[in-house]
């Protein structure tokens, strides 16, 4: 649309000139700057609507088309354009039913005065941007949704009801979605096993957080068992406040944690037994070598040197003892 709202650009819809002349100086006195194109049928509608228009003023009665059938044309034709209806008292009725139909507004031309004109136009050009930011909005969403690879639904913050899930939480775990909609999150979801988000805030209405974002059990329609991680994110769908809850399958991933874990485990006993079982007939060893030492003025020189090595290798083995239950108290650290 234009920068300025002075400078619109109109497309007037109109085979009568006397009503395009009394419709376009209406324009001219609120709008100077206004650019304003006259198509005197549907036809030259048609081939003048791709030229791209700030508004639309159409006529409900034109020579080759009329009615209903020409407000869905024409609407179609430009979905992103307000169009205002221009009409007769006769057919005002029909031009309240346009509304319904798609049009911003519509005017009575014998009562069309610049005043009620401006504020039709001004107030049409400003609902119909907010339409279509709002379509936008929706398009973006169900790109993100739909064609998201993992697993999506909306549920319903009071009842945990599925609203809607994608294509991949239907592959993902094999309910239609028809069978999504006659379900609950209780109908898949067997426990919670480790919460993700403790800091959401829970307000009144909504339902605990952890029941929405942590780490579930999910149960899928053949009955198998999957590990998955849970988001959400708070919004508005059908003018309704829900949760937009995304499901990522860490199956694999705690599979190989707790394959880690059992690892961890068994290294945790294994430097167990090293570091007190072993460690006795160390310090009796070590006994031993004390007794010799006060024995040392009655051992020959060979028999000093290999008490020598001995003690050596007996304070060589306890350091290696103590570096290994150093370790293992590091891993109990990390793991608690």
């Amino acid at each position: 649309m234009s920068s300025g709202i002075e400078a619109l650009k109109f497309l007037i819809i109109e085979d009568n000139e006397g009503d395009y002349v009394l419709v376009s100086e209406s324009i001219e006195e609120k709008f100077p700057f206004a650019k304003i194109d006259w198509a005197k049928s549907y036809k030259s509608a048609v081939e003048t609507i791709p030229n791209g228009y700030d508004i639309i003023l159409l006529d409900l009665s034109l020579g080759d088309m009329s009615g209903e059938n020409l407000i869905k044309d024409i609407k179609k034709k430009a979905s992103k354009t307000p169009i205002v209806v221009l009409t007769g008292y006769s057919n005002k009725e029909f031009a309240i039913k346009t509304i319904g139909l798609g049009m911003s507004d519509y005017l009575i031309k014998d009562e069309l005065q610049p005043e009620i004109l401006f504020k039709s136009i001004t107030y049409s050009i400003e609902r119909k941007k907010v339409f279509n930011e709002l379509e936008e909005s929706e398009l973006r969403y169900k790109e993100l949704f739909q064609f998201n690879p993992m697993p999506m639904w909306v549920m319903d913050q009071s009842t945990s009801k599925f609203l809607n899930v994608n294509d991949a939480a239907v592959m993902s775990y094999g309910f239609s979605l028809e069978e999504f909609l006659e379900m609950t999150i209780a109908d898949i979801q067997i426990e919670n096993i480790g919460l993700i988000d403790k800091t959401s805030k829970i307000e009144k209405g909504d339902f605990l957080s952890e029941d929405v974002a942590g780490t579930f059990l999910h149960k899928k329609k053949g009955g198998e068992i999957i590990t998955v991680e849970t988001s959400f994110n708070t919004i508005n769908y059908n003018g309704e406040k829900v949760k937009l809850v995304l499901s990522i399958d860490v199956t694999h991933k705690h599979a190989h944690l707790k394959t880690i874990e059992k690892q961890n485990g068994r290294l945790k006993e294994i430097s167990w037994v090293q570091s007190h079982v072993v460690r006795a007939p160390l310090a009796r060893l070590m006994g031993l070598i004390h007794l010799l030492e006060i024995m040392i003025g009655k051992l020959t020189d060979d028999q000093k040197e290999i008490l020598n090595h001995i003690n050596n290798s007996a304070v060589e083995l306890d350091d290696v003892i103590r570096d290994i239950n150093n370790k293992a108290k590091k891993v109990e650290n990390i793991d608690s």
